[in-house]
């Protein structure tokens, strides 16, 4: 383990920015291709890694992190889905809401949801793992690599935009919904401190019960000390955590690392971490 963290008074008397000490894995060295499964991490194939390291509590950075320099940012945007446990109600309601939220905050000619919400709980609940892909994410990780974003950009390309896309974009839309503080909060690497060769391409395998599984590729990260984390501090149910998993525009940041991690100054007694993600894909046309 590699240690680069000083306390927090250390840390803010000598200029860093305030933030938390916090535990994330990378991928360490491995002689085969990685895989991972959405519920069985029995089956996994991974040599984990891990680092503690700085993560800044962007909510007070100044200026604020922007998709367009780190590849994420933080929004406010209040949803009218009044139980996001209601997989019918976020079906409903939510997709609309995200498609309008991405379209504003990039400026895309359109905005597809690719699939239903994702609830994730902390290990201290009840529910963690109950559910499908409701675990939270333990090691560093990219939703899907340039070969797998280009195939869903693919596949749900609209059909007004059946002449050509000149971009597109994919995000991830993360959203607490237990009461601040958060004892597992989502940790984000900026993606201008990511380099090519720090990715390792890695199977993700989703493995439901009773159904066929599928997989496709994603990407893991090996350790520099050049990443810069960040998370963003008591978030509400309000806000949204929008950050990019692949940008076709190579002017642009792509590819924001990011992992689940354990916020020790949290106090014990609060209500574990429980959280919805939904996936977008923006598009610009030719």
């Amino acid at each position: 383990m590699v240690s680069i963290a000083p306390s927090y008074a250390a840390a803010t008397a000598g200029g860093r920015a305030p933030g938390v000490s916090g535990t994330i894995n990378y991928l360490g060295a491995m002689s085969v291709r990685p895989r991972f499964h959405a519920n069985d991490a029995r089956r996994d194939v991974l040599k984990l890694e891990p680092h503690t390291v700085w993560i800044e509590d962007a909510r007070r950075r100044l200026p604020a992190a922007a998709l367009m320099e780190e590849g994420f940012t933080l929004v406010p945007h209040a949803s009218a889905v009044r139980d996001f446990r209601d997989s019918a109600e976020v079906a409903r309601v939510h997709p609309a809401e995200i498609e309008h939220l991405i379209a504003e905050v990039s400026g895309a000619d359109a905005v597809v949801v690719t699939g239903p919400g994702i609830l994730r709980f902390g290990e201290r609940s009840a529910d963690c793992g109950r559910f499908n892909n409701s675990r939270p994410a333990r090691f560093i990780h990219i939703d899907a690599s340039a070969a797998t974003a280009h195939a869903f950009e693919r596949r749900h390309r609209p059909t007004q935009l059946a002449g050509g896309v000149r971009r597109f974009a994919q995000y991830n839309i993360w959203r607490v919904l237990t009461p601040p503080p958060q004892d597992v909060p989502l940790a984000v690497c900026s993606a201008r401190s990511i380099a090519a060769a720090d990715l390792v391409p890695a199977d993700a395998v989703f493995d439901i019960a009773g159904q066929p599984e599928w997989s496709f590729e994603s990407l893991l990260l090996r350790y520099a000390a050049r990443h810069r984390w960040s998370y963003y501090s008591n978030m509400t149910r309000e806000e949204a955590l929008v950050f990019k998993t692949f940008d076709s525009d190579p002017s642009q940041p792509s590819q924001v690392a990011h992992s689940a991690f354990d916020d020790a100054a949290c106090p014990a007694q609060v209500p574990p971490r429980t959280s919805i993600e939904m996936r977008a894909i923006a598009y610009w046309r030719e």
